[in-house]
Parts: C-alpha cells; structure tokens; sequence
C-alpha cells in the first residue's frame, strides 16, 4: 500500500469504504493478517493491530500474550518507521488491561509510556490512539489524560487543533468525542 500522504482523495475514499466498522471485524482483519505475516518484520508489524483488536473484544489473554510479544520485538526494530507505533500500542494495551485488573495507577503510567512514543509517521498525521485516554477519563483520572494530551503535542504535528479542544473539554468535566482515535 502506498503512503497515505501519496494517495489520491479518490483512493482515500475508497480506503475508507473498505475498512472494517465492527471491533470483530477489526480483530478478523488483524488475526488474519498477523497469520499471513511471512516474514518476523511483517509479524512484528501486525502485532500491534492484533494486540489492540484483541483487548477491544475481551481477548484479554490473547491480546497479553500479543503486547507481550510486541514490546519483546520492538528494540530490534528501533529504527523503524513502526517502532513509535509499537510503543504506543503495547503501553495502550497493558494500560487497558491493569486498568480491568482494577490497577489505575499502573494504567495511568502505561498511558503516559504511550505519550512518550516518539511517533510514526501515521501518529504525525492522524494522531494517537486514545482508547486508554477515554477509559481513564470514564475513571476520572482526568490529570493523567491532560499529561497524556501534552506529551502527544510532541509527535502529533498535524492535529489541526484537536488537542486544544480536548483539553479544554477535560478541563470542563466533558469527555471528548474521540472519533477515529480509539481506533488507530
């Protein structure tokens, strides 16, 4: 697949319409393409979709053992363009987990390893994942979040203002409609 930045609106469009609506879609399409991975760089690339789709429908075993797996490979991958992404993924995921394991402290520092990825290049453009920002909120550690929002200003070049806003909202007591970010 070519870069996003060098698709046509057409293709992104396209891309759009084809990508899966269901957290059990996403966890299909992520399985499926983690077990065709043919080589341990394209596995170590599909664990992440894997690990997060997993925790996304309750696999909380099977989305350990993938975060496991993740952050056990990244230091052989530090220099690639995926590397900020694995950090985000596998911290996001632990977070979840501790967080349903009723441990918010180890949550919250998960949260902030998250923050603390140095980015990718879809991090730059599209931004972080905030599924552990939205359950840590429900929680009401709402300062976590905001540290969270800060240490992101460092990679997410392109937020055309979404982290102001949603700064401002937490600030207010509101829980920020975060879209597509408790996706990616």
């Amino acid at each position: 697949m070519r870069p996003y930045k060098e698709m046509t609106l057409e293709e992104l469009r396209d891309l759009v319409a084809k990508a899966p609506k269901t957290p059990q879609e996403r966890y299909d399409r992520a399985i499926e393409a983690l077990h065709s991975a043919d080589s341990p760089y394209a596995r170590w690339c599909a664990l992440g979709a894997a690990a997060k789709t997993s925790v996304e429908i309750g696999s909380d075993e099977e989305a350990t053992g993938y975060a496991h797996e993740l952050r056990q490979l990244a230091p052989t991958y530090a220099d690639d363009w995926n590397y900020g992404n694995a950090i985000q993924d596998f911290s996001v995921v632990f977070g979840l987990l501790s967080l349903r394991g009723g441990d918010a402290e180890a949550a919250r520092d998960h949260l902030l390893a998250a923050g603390r990825s140095p980015g990718s290049p879809q991090m730059v453009s599209f931004g972080p994942n905030m599924s552990l920002a939205k359950a840590l909120l429900e929680a009401g550690h709402h300062d976590a979040v905001l540290q969270y929002f800060d240490l992101c200003r460092s990679f997410w070049e392109m937020d055309r203002g979404q982290l102001d806003k949603w700064t401002d909202e937490v600030g207010r007591g509101l829980s920020p409609n975060f879209g597509a970010n408790l996706i990616y």
